[in-house]
C-alpha cells in the first residue's frame, strides 16, 4: 500500500489512525486513487478487526476532505450512465463496510468537510471536529447541480430527521462552523487543537467496544419519524410547494431530486436507500444543468480567482491605505469592503459631514454583525476605527490605492481623480468604480494614465462578489495586476475587460431590463414579463429590476450614447419614457412599474398604457430574455471586450443574474440544443420575428459550420 492515499498506523492499545493524504495532490478528492486505497484500507480492516480495538480517521492536508472528483464527474454522458452507478455504487458500499465492521469507527475532523468529506465522517461512529472558525462542514452538492451520492441523504436523514437535514443542510447546500454543526448534532465533540482532535477520538473509540450506527440499532426511531408517521406525513405536501416558491419555479432539478430521495430513502431499509440515492445521483450528473453549473462555478470560478486574467506581473501586491472618493451607498460599501480585511481607509466626501454619513453607513452593517453575534464590540470598533471621514484631499496622503465612486459626470470624476493624485503616494493605483463611462476618456484628466484601471463593483458591495477591472487604452499590465491582486485581497472575484461604453455587464445587463420593457409594450402582462424571468432561472423579472436601479438610468446612458454617436435604440426606451412621463421612476421613489407602498404591486396604469394580448408567446418571451444577453456578449467577444470565456461566464452569473443552471451567458450559446449551429438558427427566428437586435454576429455563425464552441473560439484567441 506505498501508493495509498490512505495512511495506515497501529499503536499498543490496538488503535488504528487512518490519515487521508493523497501524495499527488494538495487536497483528498474521491479519485480512483482513494476508492482503490479505500477499499485495500477496508479490506484489511476485515482481516485484522480481531485485533483492531477501534479505527480513527483523520486528515494530513490542511482540509479534512475536498470531496468528488468533479473532473470526472463533468465528463459524464447519459450513455456512461451504468459507469456512473457502478462507481458511486463502489463508494457507497466501502463506507457501508466501514461502520458496519462491530468495532468502533470516530472521525476526527481536523479541516473543512463539505461533500463527499462529510459523508466519510458521517460513515464513522462518533466525530470529533477542530473548534475553528475555518472549518466548516456541509453538502453544497446542490449548488453545482448535483445531490450527496455518498450516502448523504441517508446518513443525515436518518440521523437529524427529515426537515432538520433538508433545511439546514441539504436543499441549499449550506456550510456550517463547528458550533452550529455540533448543535444539529452533525458532529459529537469539538477540539481546541489537533493534539486534542486526536485524543478525544481515541479515548472514544477506546471506550465504545461494538460501536455501531444509530440506525443499525434494532428500534431506532428517525428524529421527527419516517414519511408514514402522522405527524410528518401531514405536513409534507408543504415541502414540494415551498421549494417552487424558493426557486419561482426555475427548472433546477437538484433540489427536487435532493427532497424525493430523502423523502423515499425512509420508507426502505437503509440499504435499499443507498440504491435509491444513487439512482438520483446518476440522473443529474448525466444531465447537462449539472454540467453547466460544475463548469462556471467550479472550474471557471477557480480560474479565475486563481488567477487565470491576471497579467504575468511576478509581484503580488497588497494595498495598506486606501482613499475612496464618494461618500454614498457605493463608495461606503466600498470603505467597508476594505476595512473588513484589515486595510486602513480614508473616506472623502465634498465635506466632513457628507463623509461622515458614509462612515455611519458602514457603522450601521458593523451594528447588524454585531447584534448577530458574528462579530464583537470590540472587532466592531476596531473596524470602524479604520475608517478616516473626511472632506480635506491633503488626507489622502499615504494612500497606495485610490478608489473613485462618484456620480457619472466625466468632469467630476477627472477633478476628483487628478486632486487625489496630488496626494496620494506617487504611483498609486488609480481606480474609477464607473459603470459606464469609457476609462480611457476617465484617465485624461490625471497625470499618469497608465495606472488608471476601472473597478467597478456592485451592490450591495457587502454582499456582492464581484468585481468588473477594465482596461483603458494606456492602462499597464502593472496596474491591472495590482488591481486584480486588490480584488483578491477583498475575497473577491475579478473578471477582466477592455474599455468601451457600458464594458460587458452594464451593456449586457441593459439588454435584458429593455427586453422585458419591450415585452410589455407588445402585450405581455407585466407579471407574465416577471414570471418569465423568474421560471427562466433568473434571479428578477426585469421590471423589477428596471424599477430598482430608477428608470431614468437607462435613460440617461442611451442619451449619452446617442451623444457618443450611437445610432440603435432599443424599443424598450419607449416604454421607459412613457412611464417616466407619468412621474413613475422607480422603487427610491414608490412609483416605477410597481406601486412600492405600503407593499409590492403592478401599478394598475400600466394595463392602460400597454394593453394585453397573448401575441408573444410564453417560450418566446423566456427565450428573448436569455438570448437578448448570449447575443449581446457574443458581440462583446467578437469586439474583443471579452477574451476569456471564464470571465464572461463567472462576470453574467455573479453580476448581472444570468441564470447558473445554464453556466454562464457563453455556456448557455454552447449548450443550447444543436450546439451554436442550434442557437443561431433560433436566434434567427426570433430576429425574423422580433426585430434585428437578435441577428446573431459574425463570430457565431463562424463557429455555428463546422460546428464549434465560443469556449473554443476563445481558448484559440488567447493561444494565438
Amino acid at each position: 500500500m506505498s501508493d495509498s492515499t490512505i495512511r495506515w498506523e497501529s499503536d499498543a492499545d490496538g488503535v488504528v489512525v487512518l490519515t487521508l493524504d493523497d501524495p499527488s495532490s494538495s487536497a483528498n478528492t474521491m479519485n480512483d486513487a482513494y476508492v482503490r486505497s479505500m477499499g485495500e484500507t477496508i479490506d484489511r480492516l476485515e482481516r485484522e478487526k480481531g485485533s483492531i480495538r477501534g479505527v480513527v480517521l483523520t486528515s494530513a492536508k490542511k482540509t479534512f476532505f475536498a470531496g468528488g472528483n468533479l473532473g470526472s464527474l463533468i465528463q459524464a454522458t447519459p450513455e456512461m450512465r451504468g459507469d456512473v452507478l457502478a462507481q458511486v455504487t463502489r463508494v457507497k458500499g466501502q463506507l457501508r463496510r466501514l461502520e458496519t465492521l462491530g468495532i468502533p469507527v470516530a472521525a476526527a475532523v481536523n479541516g473543512a468537510a463539505l461533500g463527499g468529506g462529510l459523508e466519510i465522517a458521517l460513515a464513522c461512529h462518533h466525530r470529533v471536529v477542530l473548534d475553528d472558525p475555518k472549518v466548516k462542514l456541509g453538502f453544497p452538492e446542490v449548488t453545482l447541480g448535483l445531490l450527496p451520492g455518498g450516502g448523504g441523504i441517508v446518513r443525515s436523514v436518518r440521523l437529524l430527521g427529515l426537515t432538520t437535514a433538508l433545511l439546514e443542510l441539504l436543499l441549499q447546500g449550506q456550510q456550517v462552523r463547528s458550533d452550529k454543526a455540533l448543535e444539529l448534532g452533525l458532529v459529537h465533540e469539538t477540539a481546541a487543537d489537533r493534539d486534542e482532535l486526536l485524543a478525544k477520538a481515541r479515548a472514544w473509540v477506546l471506550a465504545n467496544e461494538g460501536a455501531q450506527q444509530p440506525y443499525d440499532v434494532t428500534g431506532y426511531q428517525v428524529p421527527g419519524g419516517t414519511p408514514s408517521s402522522p405527524s410528518l406525513a401531514a405536513n409534507l405536501p408543504a415541502f414540494p410547494a415551498n421549494l417552487t416558491k424558493q426557486l419561482k419555479g426555475a427548472p433546477y432539478p437538484a433540489p427536487y431530486a435532493i427532497l424525493s430521495a430523502a423523502v423515499e430513502s425512509l420508507q426502505v431499509d437503509v440499504d435499499t436507500a443507498f440504491t435509491v440515492e444513487g439512482r438520483y445521483f446518476v440522473d443529474l450528473v448525466v444531465g447537462q444543468i449539472s454540467t453547466n453549473m460544475i463548469q462556471a462555478l467550479w472550474f471557471d470560478l477557480n480560474r479565475i480567482n486563481g488567477g487565470g486574467s491576471r497579467p504575468l506581473v511576478e509581484e503580488t501586491f497588497v494595498a495598506s491605505k486606501v482613499g475612496v472618493l464618494g461618500a454614498g451607498m457605493m463608495g461606503a460599501g466600498i470603505a467597508h469592503a476594505f476595512a473588513k480585511v484589515g486595510v486602513e481607509v480614508v473616506l472623502k466626501d465634498v465635506g466632513v459631514e457628507a463623509a461622515e454619513k458614509g462612515r455611519a453607513h458602514v457603522a450601521g452593517l458593523v451594528g447588524k454583525q454585531v447584534s448577530r453575534g458574528r462579530m464583537s464590540q470590540e472587532e466592531a470598533d476596531a473596524f470602524l476605527a479604520r475608517i478616516t471621514a473626511t472632506g480635506d484631499a491633503a488626507d489622502l496622503a499615504g494612500c497606495d490605492v485610490v478608489v473613485e465612486a462618484v456620480f457619472e459626470d466625466t468632469a467630476l470624476k477627472h477633478r476628483v481623480l487628478s486632486e487625489a493624485e496630488a496626494h496620494a503616494l506617487p504611483g498609486a493605483l488609480l481606480a474609477s468604480n464607473t459603470s459606464t463611462l469609457p476609462i480611457t476618456g476617465l484617465a485624461a484628466g490625471v497625470q499618469r494614465p497608465a495606472d488608471v484601471v476601472g473597478m467597478h463593483f456592485f451592490s450591495p458591495v457587502d454582499k456582492m462578489p464581484l468585481v468588473e477591472l477594465i482596461v483603458g487604452e494606456r492602462t499597464s499590465d502593472a496596474a491591472l495586476a495590482r488591481a486584480y491582486d486588490v480584488v483578491r485581497q477583498l475575497g473577491k472575484t475579478p473578471i477582466v475587460v477592455q474599455d468601451s461604453r457600458g464594458f460587458f455587464t452594464s451593456r449586457v445587463f441593459g439588454t435584458l431590463v429593455m427586453e422585458g420593457a419591450a415585452l410589455l409594450a407588445e402585450g405581455v402582462a407585466p407579471m407574465s414579463v416577471e414570471r418569465a424571468a423568474l421560471q427562466a432561472g433568473f434571479p428578477a423579472g426585469p421590471l423589477t429590476l428596471l424599477d430598482e436601479v430608477t428608470l431614468t438610468l437607462p435613460l440617461k446612458i442611451r442619451d449619452e450614447a446617442a451623444q457618443a454617436g450611437a445610432t440603435d435604440d432599443h424599443p424598450g426606451v419607449a416604454v421607459l419614457r412613457m412611464v417616466v412621463e407619468h412621474g413613475r421612476t422607480g422603487k427610491s421613489a414608490g412609483r416605477g412599474f410597481f406601486d412600492w407602498q405600503p407593499e409590492k404591486r403592478i401599478w394598475p396604469g400600466l394595463t392602460e398604457l400597454f394593453p394585453t394580448s397573448d401575441a408573444v408567446p410564453f417560450r418566446d418571451a423566456q427565450e428573448r430574455l436569455l438570448f437578448a444577453m448570449a447575443v449581446e456578449t457574443a458581440r462583446c467577444v467578437e469586439e474583443k471586450v471579452l477574451n476569456s470565456v471564464e470571465d464572461a461566464n463567472i462576470g453574467s452569473i455573479m453580476g448581472i443574474g444570468f441564470p447558473p443552471l445554464y453556466g454562464g451567458v457563453l455556456q448557455y450559446v454552447d449548450q443550447y440544443a444543436g450546439g451554436v449551429a442550434g442557437f443561431v438558427a433560433r436566434a434567427d427566428e426570433l430576429a425574423d420575428t422580433y426585430g434585428e437586435r437578435f441577428r446573431p454576429p459574425a463570430i457565431l455563425l463562424e463557429r455555428a459550420v463546422p460546428a464549434g464552441s465560443l469556449r473554443a473560439s476563445l481558448s484559440e484567441r488567447a493561444s494565438g
